[in-house]
């Protein structure tokens, strides 16, 4: 899991007595897909074929990581197969936004038209080191 360089600037604000400078904790945080590692900017996302971020929400915080608090569902809107997706991301925004971290999924997932891409309870994880 890598905080990109815009969230870990917050972060550092945050702990280092600058406060929440400029920081609204987002009310909804989205999950999105990648074909590669989005590094620190949310590279290599995918786009077209019925593909679209979807809501998640995360438990609270505990031995310094939080999982997804409920089934994270992609599709069924799927128009075409889409890339095989290697990674995913977490954002401030459905479309757009701020790119806040991003890391490997276990087992890279294809969504193949008909078919849906679902990360169960606890299956996406958030963590520092």
């Amino acid at each position: 899991m890598s905080f990109s360089n815009y969230l870990e600037d917050k972060v550092l604000d945050h702990v280092l007595g600058e406060g929440l400078r400029n920081f609204t904790s987002p009310a909804t945080l989205f999950i999105s897909l990648h074909s590669a590692d989005p590094g620190e900017t949310g590279a290599s996302e995918l786009s077209g074929n019925g593909y679209a971020r979807v809501a998640a929400n995360f438990a609270a915080s505990s031995a310094g990581s939080s999982s997804i608090s409920a089934d994270v569902v992609f599709g069924p809107a799927v128009t075409a197969d889409w890339l095989q997706a290697t990674h995913f991301g977490v954002y401030d925004a459905s479309t757009a936004g701020n790119f806040l971290m991003g890391g490997a999924l276990t087992t890279p997932q294809t969504i193949v038209v008909g078919a849906t891409g679902t990360f169960s309870t606890g299956n996406l994880t958030a963590s520092l080191d």
